[in-house]
């Protein structure tokens, strides 16, 4: 597929930099392949230990400047007060239709982990459902728009899904390398631990499990679906 025909990449998530340390390296991958990138973040950071919300605020912007996304962020009660609402997925439905993205990214479900994470998750995936109603009434000003795969990613060990068989990601040393640019880019979150090389090791123990050097897993919402046998390129089945 060529650079012009690629749809949207859409991205949610709850605190500044979830999406760089959960995802950060697939989303640089796909920007530099000529895909639209858009980062969707729930709150400012504002109830984190370290930094305040303007300076996570700004931390954020220069790392989807990195990873060549753009980044917009969205009020749903603030940091460690978001709740999964109906209207809070409608808020996030009028952002797929506005983006109309073809693949949609979003924090695990997974409860063992900072509660906004599965509260966003949650709230993303009603959300890819109700873009897709045409009568919605507080979306009737939008055409509806239907995703092709809604895929979640886990910040955290604890947040891995138990009963959904990932998606590898094979990520190259060059990407790799600007993925830790973009998760450096929090600064103030290195204060509580090195969740860089963190995040890298985690890559890098997958990455050995499907015969790469890094990788990142993702788990798909729904069954993946396929026209061909040889649309299947590769296997962690290496040995």
């Amino acid at each position: 597929m060529s650079p012009s025909k690629l749809s949207p990449l859409l991205v949610v998530a709850a605190h500044p930099d979830d999406i760089e340390f959960g995802a950060g390296g697939v989303l640089i991958a796909e920007s530099q392949r000529g895909r639209e990138v858009h980062l969707v973040v729930c709150s400012r950071g504002e109830s984190g230990t370290h930094g305040t919300a303007e300076g996570r605020t700004i931390e954020a912007e220069n790392a989807a400047g990195k990873m060549g996304a753009s980044l917009e962020f969205l009020d749903l009660g603030g940091d460690a007060n978001i709740e999964n609402c109906r209207a809070g997925a409608r808020r996030i439905a009028s952002i797929i239709r506005r983006v109309r993205p073809g693949i949609l990214l979003t924090l695990t479900t997974e409860e063992n982990q900072h509660p906004d994470h599965p509260a966003v998750g949650r709230m993303t995936r009603d959300a890819a459902r109700l873009a897709r109603f045409g009568g919605v009434k507080e979306l009737l000003d939008q055409t509806p728009h239907k995703i092709g795969q809604l895929f979640y990613f886990a910040v955290t060990p604890t947040a891995i899904p138990r009963d959904i068989a990932p998606v590898l990601y094979r990520l190259s040393a060059d990407v790799v390398a600007v993925w830790r640019e973009a998760m450096q880019a929090h600064e103030s979150q290195m204060k509580t631990k090195d969740y860089v090389s963190l995040q890298v090791a985690r890559a890098q123990q997958l990455g050995l499990s499907c015969g790469s050097e890094y990788a990142i897993a993702l788990y798909p919402n729904d069954p993946l679906v396929f026209g061909s046998l040889a649309e299947l390129s590769g296997s962690s089945r290496e040995f």
